[in-house]
């Protein structure tokens, strides 16, 4: 018996068959996942998302300006947000599946999902984690930064350090009519020079016209797997790097269930943009 498969991707009706619609058939005939055409980005919404990722990038900005060892993370929260509503804009996270405030502060092993709270003073030597992403005339950009508190130790420096190159090794790996995995694949070779653990529960996504779209950009695995990236995609990468072990945990004193604690409780670095795929390769949206 011959079972059908439902094909993912068509060329427009009427129309001849584009080289890009070409290329995505030839893959996925081969078997490979291949995006929906809804989400290649018409470059009017990349335009939107655009305009989305200057206000996030100017509300990490100016969490930079102000974060310092004695103030607290709902301190930060308030900055963030008083930024985004200035500018026209909305910050995703609020209220978002019970989400309390509007922007992640994760602290040290608090990995990610960190919720603001005047309780949590920012101490020098502690390494934050500052995620937020705004939603701006209905278009979604995502990204994260990490910052040190003064003087850190030389372990915790070089945990933030590799975590941003990681980052910056997914985004060279994440080429046009290449694949997902080949990212993963990327970030987890560079981590495992350090023996640091990439963090398997969580990871990146489509964004743009929803907080979260396909695909999963997952952060390990084999090249050539995943998801065909193609131009006009839109996605975040955040690579979440844990000094030790890859596993993590749900904080069980959080009320809200959110906070995500490395395993063993070390120190954990993540950064973050949102990138367009183009012909070339990708281009930061969250500058």
């Amino acid at each position: 018996m011959v079972f059908k498969k439902k094909r993912v991707w068509h060329s427009l009706p009427g129309q001849e068959p584009t080289e890009l619609d070409k290329r995505v058939m030839y893959w996925e005939n081969k078997g490979k996942e291949v995006p929906s055409r809804d989400l290649i980005k018409t470059p009017e919404q990349i335009e939107g998302i655009r305009r989305s990722g200057v206000v996030n990038t100017g509300v990490l900005d100016e969490v930079a300006k102000h974060i310092h060892a004695g103030m607290n993370t709902l301190e930060i929260d308030q900055i963030c947000y008083d930024y985004c509503t200035a500018h026209g804009a909305v910050p995703a996270c609020l209220n978002y599946e019970g989400f309390p405030k509007s922007v992640c502060t994760s602290i040290n092993e608090v990995v990610c999902h960190g919720i603001p709270k005047e309780e949590d003073v920012l101490q020098e030597g502690d390494i934050v984690n500052v995620d937020f992403t705004t939603i701006l005339d209905g278009y979604y950009a995502d990204a994260s930064r990490m910052f040190i508190i003064g003087k850190t130790t030389p372990e915790k420096e070089q945990l933030v350090r590799v975590a941003k190159e990681c980052l910056e090794i997914g985004m060279e790996a994440a080429k046009p009519y290449s694949f997902v995995g080949d990212i993963g694949h990327a970030i987890q070779k560079h981590a495992d020079k350090y023996h640091y653990g990439i963090v398997r529960d969580l990871c990146g996504h489509g964004v743009g016209l929803k907080f979260h779209e396909k695909p999963d950009v997952m952060h390990y695995g084999h090249k050539g797997t995943g998801m065909l990236l193609v131009p006009g995609m839109v996605f975040t990468i955040e690579p979440m790097v844990n000094m030790g072990t890859w596993k993590v945990f749900i904080d069980a004193d959080d009320e809200y269930g959110w906070e995500v604690i490395s395993g063993d409780e070390k120190p954990s670095a993540q950064w973050e943009h949102t990138f367009v795929m183009t012909e070339h390769g990708v281009e930061i949206l969250t500058h």
